[in-house]
Parts: C-alpha cells; sequence; structure tokens
C-alpha cells in the first residue's frame, strides 16, 4: 500500500451503550428510542467522515458500535477495534481503520509505566515534599500500529480519553463523611483539585510512554482522542511538549514534540472557530489531534504534510443531546497528503511547484 493521503479523527461518542443497561448512577440507561437516534446520528457522522482512521471514547458496548458501522453501510471498509470486554459495563476507548492499514494486533494500556514517579522532595527549601499515587488510567489508551505506506515506517497510534474536569465526588468518602460540616463548603474545588491531578497525572503517564516510543527514533505517531482540556492547558503542554511552530520556509522539528492540529489549522485560517465542547456557554476545545514530526509542514524529517481540518460542531448549539441522539462534543478530522521533504526539495531543484 502506497497512500498518498491520510485522514484521522476522533469523536467522543457520549455513552453509546446498549438500550436499558445502566449508565453511571442512571440505572435505566437509554431508552430504545433514545438508543435509536444515537444509532442514527453515530452512523451519519461515520459515514460523512469516512477517515482512514477514527477513534472513539465513551463506547460502553461493542455491539452499538458495530450497528452504527454497520448502518453507515461502511462495515466492509474498516477493521474496528474493540476489547473483548466491552460489554456495556464500563467506557472504553475504540477505533474503527480502514482495512489493510492495521498493522499487528491492538492492544489497550491500563497500568502507568512501571518506571514512572510523580514525587519531589521540592525545588527550594520553601517547597514541600510532593508525592502522587496514581498507577493506572482510568480510561485504558488505546495503541496500535498502521502502515499508510509499504516503503516507510508504520505508525503508532494511540486514542486517549483523560480524567474529565468534573470535580471527583469526595461526598463519597470516609473522611469527607467524618467532617462534614468542615468539607461540605469544600466538596467543588477539593474535588476539582484532585480531577486536575489525576488528568495531569494521566498526562503524563502517557508522555512517558510517548518519549520512550519518540527519543532517538523515526517512529512516526499519533495521539488522538479527549484530553478533556484545551489547546494551551499544561494537559496538552505536557503531551506535546510544547513545540516550536516555525514560519515560511524555516526548517525545524523536535524529536519528541507533537503538534496540535488545531494549530496547524490556525496557521492556514483567518480566524479560530474551533471548539468542541460548551459548558456554561463556554466554548473550549477538549478534543485533539497531535502528530510527531513526521507529520509537520516545517519539519526536516517531514513524511506527511498538513492538508486541513474540520470541526463538525453545529449541533453543540442545542443542549438537547439525550433528546436529539447527538454528541456533547464536536468530531474533528485531519488530512494529510504524503508529501516527503525530500520529494519537496528535489522538485524546488528542477524547477517544479
Amino acid at each position: 500500500m502506497k497512500k498518498r493521503t491520510l485522514s484521522i479523527g476522533t469523536f467522543n461518542l457520549y455513552n453509546l451503550n446498549e438500550p436499558g443497561l445502566p449508565i453511571y448512577s442512571d440505572r435505566d440507561g437509554w431508552s430504545r428510542e433514545a438508543y435509536r437516534r444515537k444509532i442514527a446520528w453515530t452512523q451519519h457522522v461515520i459515514g460523512l467522515l469516512r477517515p482512514d482512521i477514527l477513534g472513539f471514547q465513551e463506547l460502553w458496548h461493542r455491539d452499538s458500535l458495530k450497528t452504527a458501522l454497520q448502518a453507515s453501510g461502511l462495515a466492509d471498509d474498516y477493521d474496528m477495534l474493540v476489547p473483548d470486554d466491552a460489554d456495556g459495563q464500563k467506557i472504553v476507548c475504540a477505533a474503527i481503520v480502514r482495512r489493510g492499514l492495521l498493522e499487528g494486533d491492538p492492544d489497550w494500556i491500563v497500568a502507568f509505566p512501571e518506571r514512572f514517579l510523580l514525587r519531589s522532595t521540592g525545588d527550594d527549601p520553601q517547597t514541600p515534599e510532593i508525592s502522587v499515587a496514581i498507577e493506572s488510567f482510568s480510561r485504558p489508551v488505546l495503541h496500535f500500529r498502521i502502515r499508510p505506506r509499504e516503503d516507510e515506517p508504520a505508525v503508532q497510534v494511540y486514542v486517549c480519553h483523560l480524567k474529565s474536569k468534573s470535580p471527583a465526588k469526595v461526598y463519597r468518602e470516609a473522611w469527607f463523611h467524618e467532617d462534614e460540616d468542615i468539607y461540605k463548603k469544600h466538596q467543588n474545588n477539593l474535588g476539582a483539585a484532585l480531577s486536575t491531578i489525576r488528568r495531569t497525572a494521566e498526562a503524563a503517564a502517557l508522555r512517558f510512554l510517548l518519549s520512550e516510543e519518540m527519543k532517538g527514533t523515526r517512529t512516526p505517531v499519533i495521539v488522538l482522542g479527549d484530553i478533556n482540556d484545551g489547546q494551551h492547558s499544561n494537559t496538552a503542554n505536557i503531551l506535546t511538549e510544547q513545540p516550536r511552530y516555525l514560519v515560511g520556509d524555516s526548517k525545524g522539528g523536535g524529536d519528541v514534540s507533537l503538534y496540535t492540529a488545531q494549530t496547524l489549522q490556525e496557521y492556514r485560517s483567518t480566524r479560530d472557530v474551533y471548539y468542541t465542547h460548551i459548558y456554561k456557554e463556554f466554548r473550549e476545545s477538549l478534543d485533539h489531534i497531535l502528530v510527531s514530526e513526521e507529520f509537520y509542514d516545517n519539519s526536516r524529517r517531514r513524511l506527511w504534510m498538513f492538508d486541513g481540518m474540520t470541526v463538525a460542531n453545529d449541533h453543540l448549539d442545542y443542549d438537547d443531546h439525550k433528546e436529539s441522539g447527538t454528541s456533547d462534543h464536536g468530531v474533528i478530522c485531519a488530512t494529510f497528503k504524503h508529501r516527503p521533504i525530500k520529494v519537496e526539495a528535489r522538485e524546488i531543484a528542477e524547477g517544479g511547484t
């Protein structure tokens, strides 16, 4: 296979589960009618985008995704990557991959890397010691390989769903009940702090895995999913390592850097209208496609050139997702053209365009 374009999307399914199965504290789950609307909208989005890779978050049951994919009429075009135990009892990350691209078997990463530590005695005498004891991802990270071109290295793909900003429910904790008069008025900020710590730890653990994969290698990497934080957040900065974006004909690229499709799109736009989530009328981007230097236009080691991104988010204007079957997240899709830097240099030398 020698693909000339590669399209990549990410899609939070908003608790896609079989009808009647519980979702969190909702013991009744989706009614059959609500489920029918969710399947109808999900298959419509899949059929509209038809990307080479589409990562999913908030999938509960493998049969639900299978039903949506079959309804789109594209089931024969894709391999569906869903863990065997996705039976409606928990949230998983999943993906569909265009037939012929997948290389090897997918795996779902639960545990943090063995040597990963978040522990410090402080940077100066005024800084207290800190230790964070989190050992696994809230939502296992899906990892798989694709080979869009047989003459180039396989691309490592990670689909993630990091801890949300919703405050942890500390009112369930024993320490909360032991002194409820004190803690009740602080439950939101304490819960939000715990969620932030967990999300930050997950980002750092994933970054640890990525750096092990990327450092000193020419391994192309794609990370996509719902990181539950914005483009310039600390969460995103940890994942990307804050690379420098170059302009004009400058060439660079970072060995372990990841570049956000959102920023790449902004370099081509006169206006930033990118958002994938609305909360209390605040529009922000929680869903991201991050790519290594092999997909960065100004990289000396570029293999693929960014060709644009779409954001399906009109449905976010209406807070009726449980009734309409839509997601509470936007769906993003980025396209890249195969254009290695050596090809461009040769064309320029020969007087081409």
